[in-house]
């Protein structure tokens, strides 16, 4: 009895201090992607730039990243990815912010990507819940939603691309709350991986509610 009540400390002790350092790493990642989309857009480079940023960032964490994700490299390479993605996202917000009500905007998405961030998370954290069993739906779920990036890429239908927009703050929504249940509940042992997971759920959401708010404001 004694043994099991340690080896229950011993885990419980070991999930928090995942979740503290993934959330340091997480706020610190997003700091500094947000530093570099301000210095993308003081240079004022154009859009393009986003999809060869994106892709180089895609590179380092798909294929990379897993082979360093248990050393201090890791880390720098989490900032390198992170960067990229932020410095990419530069031309994209000056192009909002050149809108009549572009401020506003921009300041509502980073608003309701955080609010649904912490909403979220305090859930997961507060009621301790298992969100394991929706791993097969979001991954059915995701392989739907970059069908539909492919198609609308090729065919212009307004509809269909806020349709995919809505469709991604909807998916990313469910990662989080996978992904912070796998931390919580002991699924999710390295910090570096679920960091990745968390920023890369946060970025989509942002840039999806960009567009739907930037639809919806043309009207």
């Amino acid at each position: 009895m004694q043994q099991t009540t340690s080896i229950q400390r011993e885990s419980a002790l070991s999930t928090n201090k995942v979740l503290r350092q993934t959330y340091a790493l997480l706020s610190m990642t997003l700091l500094f992607s947000a530093a570099m989309a301000g210095v993308s857009m003081m240079m004022g480079l154009p859009v393009g730039i986003s999809m060869v940023s994106s892709i180089a960032a895609i590179v380092l964490l798909m294929f990379v990243l897993p082979k360093f994700e248990e050393s201090a490299a890791g880390i720098g390479l989490v900032f390198l990815a992170t960067g990229l993605l932020g410095f990419g996202l530069g031309p994209v917000l000056s192009s909002y912010l050149s809108l009549p009500n572009g401020s506003a905007v921009v300041t509502t998405a980073m608003a309701g990507t955080g609010g649904i961030f912490l909403a979220l998370s305090a859930y997961v954290l507060t009621t301790k819940k298992d969100f394991s069993f929706m791993g097969g739906f979001l991954m059915v779920g995701l392989i739907v939603v970059f069908g539909a990036v492919i198609v609308s890429m090729f065919v212009n239908m307004p509809a269909l691309s806020l349709a995919v927009s809505a469709g991604m703050v909807l998916l990313m929504s469910g990662f989080i709350l996978f992904d912070t249940s796998r931390i919580i509940n002991g699924g999710e042992t390295n910090y570096i991986r679920a960091t990745v997971s968390l920023f890369i759920n946060i970025f989509n959401i942002f840039t999806s509610l960009l567009h739907i708010l930037g639809v919806m404001g043309d009207e």
